[in-house]
């Protein structure tokens, strides 16, 4: 066996923890929710589901999306990772320099194909302007994000909202291409969704707003501190909650998974900056609460599918 050989499985293992398989639903699914509903399953006007664009689109959001948004994240912050206890877990690899230019050319050779074929299947459903548009933002907030010369992540605020893109656009791209008529109910599902993102993404800083500030990174966190960082994540996902009561069913079913994520960051509420690390115990459990929340939402869509 060569050197390259052996070394083999070790970068595919690099590339796969590299990907975060906790959060690989976090994008799949919302694609794959929005896009059943939005082509005909109790949404008005949908276009017509197709299986095709449903399976590419769950298995692009699925892996090769989140290897471009954490792989490229992970090859950019290889210095401040250096640094950060909670890097080397499901909170974040801490990828070796010898597999960075390995890990950027994989999220090009996974992702390259997969956009071609959504761009191609936009076409044949007739929604190609809008769902191209959608991709195109979806994929550059991906980028933007991490990448140098960008780095939304290190501009406060803008990397909350970015951060909230990442998860709500594969939403927002699964209803482009099965091109359902916009409602204002439908309206006040994804701005729920996207502020839950900001919410989850501002407590997330939380944890970091001292190690951040040592490194000279900016975020929401940063700027506004800890305790205030906590009471605006708290207040978006009750906002978030309350738009959803203004959707159609099960809307204002799904309402109630606003509770856990709130409740969550409440023990934190008085927090200041130099006992901030503690909030990472309350990280640990939003990665959990996920799959709660996840359930909750999958028994809501499959009622409304048998009574409608």
């Amino acid at each position: 066996m060569n050197a390259s050989t052996a070394s083999r499985p070790s970068t595919l293992r690099a590339l796969f923890v590299s990907s975060r398989p906790i959060s690989w639903v976090n994008t799949a699914y919302p694609f794959g929710a929005a896009y059943l509903l939005g082509s005909g399953v109790g949404v008005e006007g949908g276009g017509g589901f197709s299986l095709v664009a449903f399976l590419v689109g769950v298995v692009y959001f699925l892996v090769p999306y989140n290897l471009a948004m954490y792989g490229i994240n992970d090859v950019f912050d290889y210095e401040s990772d250096l640094r950060n206890p909670r890097k080397g877990g499901v909170e974040g690899a801490l990828l070796d320099k010898s597999v960075h230019r390995t890990t950027l050319w994989a999220v090009v050779v996974t992702n390259v194909p997969f956009l071609v074929a959504l761009v191609v299947l936009g076409a044949v459903s007739g929604n190609g302007p809008w769902s191209w548009l959608v991709l195109a933002i979806s994929v550059f907030a991906v980028i933007a994000y991490s990448a140098p010369g960008l780095r939304f992540k290190e501009k406060p605020f803008l990397d909350s909202l970015t951060s909230s893109t990442h998860f709500v656009s594969p939403a927002i791209y699964g209803l482009a291409l099965a091109g359902p008529h916009w409602t204002g109910q439908l309206v006040a599902v994804c701005v729920a969704f996207f502020l839950w993102g900001v919410a989850s993404h501002a407590f997330g800083a939380v944890q970091d707003v001292l190690a951040d500030r040592a490194g000279g990174i900016g975020s929401v966190a940063t700027v506004i501190g800890a305790r205030a960082t906590v009471r605006l994540a708290f207040v978006a996902y009750l906002i978030a909650g309350v738009a959803l009561l203004f959707s159609a069913f099960p809307g204002p079913v799904a309402a109630i998974v606003v509770v856990p994520y709130a409740l969550n960051v409440l023990p934190w509420w008085n927090v200041t900056d130099d006992g901030a690390e503690s909030a990472n115990a309350g990280w640990k459990r939003f990665l959990w609460i996920n799959y709660l929340a996840g359930f909750i939402v999958t028994m809501a869509l499959i009622a409304y599918a048998f009574t409608h």
